[in-house]
């Protein structure tokens, strides 16, 4: 029996798919093989199923597509815009913060403030 490898990339296990889809390996033996050398968590049968169908649409690439993810809203110039804003009054508060940049949600300005600015 062989040695089960554990937490393999997304791109490892595809490339599996697409070989053995390749050689003509029906879909649910794909699948038993994956469960054999990466365990069971490694990939649904579904999921199997749905990467054939992309590799036989003409797909190559095993890589996950970029996608759209919502902007961010903070960007180098708002970080120092609030570095300036806690520079000109020592004694500032989250609230205070909060109320200059609305923009900004409490926790992503607390990450900044704390994380990128280093302030306590």
């Amino acid at each position: 029996m062989f040695k089960t490898i554990a937490d393999p990339a997304d791109c490892e296990v595809r490339s599996v798919v697409w070989i053995l889809n390749a050689n003509n390996v029906k879909q649910d033996e794909i699948h038993r093989q994956l469960v054999e050398i990466y365990g069971e968590n490694v990939m649904t049968d579904g999921m199997v199923r749905k990467w054939v169908r992309k590799f036989n649409d003409g797909r190559a690439n095993v890589h996950d597509e970029a996608r759209s993810g919502r902007p961010s809203v903070v960007n180098d110039g708002l970080v120092a815009k609030v570095n300036e804003k806690i520079r000109e009054n020592r004694r500032f508060t989250k609230r205070m913060l909060c109320d200059e940049f609305p923009q900004i949600s409490k926790t992503v300005l607390h990450e900044n403030v704390t994380n990128r600015l280093n302030y306590r």
